[in-house]
């Protein structure tokens, strides 16, 4: 499923909240049009997430988190209105996960939340971290913070938490939209891309280890 028909796809419904996007003329823009043209040419996935030759490790690690961020936004945004506290009272992916909410400012210790202002306070949070330049920044101009990747993994596992409960708890809407085969997609990239320079554990993506065994096998 090509790039371009995965954002057009879901941009007919509701967005959860305005894109980000790189400035024209940066290494982050150059890098992320090549990585939108290796999608929509319909090459592998697996071979799509690979560090380009030549290329810094950091920079493609930047343009990939706002990438997913935004697919995943999309992803969220199309199916929000069935995740209420009424369906959803706590953020979950069936009975053995659960996942308590901590920002180190307004919730400092794991608050338990209902999935949909988990969600809210997670893509609020992850909108600080990217409009940071001290923490993520976004031209070449300025250097990459030395626990960039490590900040880069915590903000990947959250974003899986949120194909966790997409998955186990909103499947059926997805398909009643016709969007599972977007939602596979998006997945997919997400996978590769995160096994490949190993930023989110196993442990976080356990819940989801059985689907990842069926559909990524490209």
């Amino acid at each position: 499923m090509a790039l371009n028909g995965f954002i057009e796809f879901f941009q007919k419904g509701k967005t959860f909240r305005p894109k980000k996007r790189f400035a024209h003329g940066t290494i982050r823009y150059s890098l992320h049009k090549q990585a939108c043209a290796s999608l929509n040419s319909g090459i592998n996935l697996r071979e799509a997430v690979k560090l380009p030759p030549g290329e810094d490790t950091n920079d493609w690690i930047a343009v990939h988190v706002v990438d997913f961020f935004n697919r995943i936004n999309l992803i969220y945004g199309t199916i929000s209105e069935y995740c209420t506290i009424e369906t959803c009272p706590v953020m979950s992916g069936g009975p053995r996960f659960e996942y308590l909410w901590a920002d180190g400012d307004k919730f400092k210790k794991p608050t338990q939340l209902p999935a949909k202002e988990y969600v809210n306070n997670l893509m609020d949070w992850i909108e600080n971290q990217i409009n940071n330049q001290a923490l993520f920044p976004c031209t070449s101009d300025l250097p990459f913070p030395k626990n960039f990747s490590t900040n880069c993994s915590k903000i990947l596992a959250r974003l899986h938490r949120v194909f966790v409960h997409v998955y186990i708890h909103h499947f059926e809407n997805v398909v009643t939209i016709n969007a599972e085969a977007h939602v596979n997609t998006c997945y997919k990239h997400f996978y590769y891309f995160v096994t490949e320079f190993q930023l989110v554990s196993s442990k976080e993506l356990e819940p989801l280890v059985d689907m990842a065994s069926r559909i990524c096998r490209d």
